[in-house]
């Protein structure tokens, strides 16, 4: 595994000899592993990118940005938009201002966390807000961030989607109870959300067979999602002490970012699906689970799940 100071030389030599402003989406971009990814980004093209950070906290957004390098192309912009992604309609009009304010993207990104100790929490839209975030967001943005995806693959020849979850960390599926509305459970909804990502990111890749699609487990990083949980208060102090204890053996959100950057940019070189490691190496099948049957379940019960309600 080459050291972290060779993978950032690689990245930076990857991105500062575009001969273009790129664009890149991180979606869950205001804390953690998606901050990270965006502030490499940002460092490595020294700014001359078009980088737009959705999430929730705009304060939170506007201080990473206030710290990336300032950009020299008057083509290059840094924005955030604000986006609950917990619930569809919200992820449509996001990805409709997206498209407003470009034609191409070259770096689809998404790691939206959320953290939860309670049973299913079904939003209005009769989706359970942890797999909300964690799988029917990620599918209806690159659904409908696709065209410009393609653009962007006609420009330069290469376009990214990575989906930071849990590679190789799924189990199998109940494709009879897809969603999870009668045997949710916090072990099942765990492990059936790293398979729904795997799945999904092969069924576009066989839709869209000229895109770039990477699935990637970050591991122990040091983010803020114990204090973000929605859960007790003894309960985030209890999970919060040994991760005090343990800090020292967890990956910095910036290594983190380099590291995911390493898989999309040097790694995950081709078209097609891709999983790669907390390190951005290629994991190829390791611990994989799901058959071409369960994927094409999967997807027609999440083009009905995220339907545009009247």
């Amino acid at each position: 595994m080459p050291s972290i100071l060779k993978i950032r030389a690689a990245n930076a030599a990857r991105l500062s000899t575009k001969q273009y402003i790129p664009t890149a989406i991180f979606v869950g971009g205001t804390s953690g592993i998606g901050e990270g990814m965006a502030e490499a980004y940002a460092k490595h093209t020294q700014g001359n990118a078009h980088i737009i950070i959705v999430g929730r906290n705009r304060a939170a957004a506007e201080r990473i940005i206030s710290r990336f390098p300032k950009p020299t192309s008057p083509d290059a912009k840094h924005e955030f938009l604000q986006c609950d992604v917990t619930l569809m309609r919200n992820v449509r009009s996001a990805s409709e201002e997206i498209r407003s304010k470009v034609s191409i993207i070259d770096i689809l990104a998404m790691s939206q966390g959320f953290m939860t100790t309670s049973g299913r929490n079904e939003t209005e839209e009769g989706i359970d807000r942890k797999l909300a975030v964690h799988y029917y967001s990620r599918w209806l943005f690159i659904k409908e961030l696709m065209p410009l995806l393609e653009n962007a693959k006609e420009r330069s020849g290469d376009a990214k989607v990575i989906s930071v979850l849990a590679a190789g960390y799924g189990g199998p599926i109940n494709i009879d109870d897809l969603g999870l509305e009668k045997t949710y459970s916090l072990k099942n909804a765990a492990l059936q959300a790293p398979t729904y990502n795997d799945l999904m990111l092969e069924e576009f890749a066989s839709l869209h067979p000229v895109i770039t699609f990477v699935h990637a487990y970050p591991g122990a990083v040091r983010t803020n999602l114990f204090s973000s949980a929605e859960t007790s208060v003894i309960t985030k102090k209890a999970m919060g002490l040994p991760m005090a204890m343990l800090g020292f053996l967890l990956t910095s959100k910036e290594d983190c970012g380099e590291f995911m950057l390493n898989g999309i940019l040097n790694v995950a070189t081709a078209p097609g699906a891709w999983r790669i490691s907390s390190h951005g190496e290629d994991i190829a099948k390791k611990r994989y689970y799901g058959s071409e049957e369960e994927r094409k379940k999967l997807w027609e019960h999440t083009v009905e799940a995220t339907r545009e309600k009247a």
